[in-house]
């Protein structure tokens, strides 16, 4: 079965102290069990023509899609979401079943 991946890719609002929000973040999911796997990064190579301003992507993994609702209905991810929207300026959420093209080594 496939891992299914709930993708956001964000631009903080100006004077947003972003470390806090991202230690906020690296906190849920270290409290909700479903979470197989959570990384982010921020860009630092393309021109912006390219990320249209949008600066950091977040990527979570789940076993199945039950898990990413069961996610998204927990109280600890509808309280944070408040906080993450409030920081954000614009964004872009894409959830999806996982193709895997070529397995980590």
């Amino acid at each position: 079965m496939e891992d299914f991946k709930h993708l956001v890719i964000a631009k903080f609002k100006e004077g947003v102290v972003v470390e806090e929000v991202l230690k906020g973040m690296e906190d849920l999911v270290s409290k909700i069990g479903v979470v197989k796997s959570f990384e982010w990064g921020q860009d630092i190579e393309s021109p912006e023509i390219l990320t249209q301003g949008f600066t950091h992507a977040f990527l979570m993994t789940f076993h199945k899609k039950e898990d990413y609702t069961a996610f998204q209905s927990h109280s600890d991810h509808v309280q944070f979401s408040s906080t993450f929207s409030a920081a954000i300026e614009k964004f872009v959420v894409l959830d999806f079943p996982a193709v895997l093209v070529k397995p980590p080594n």
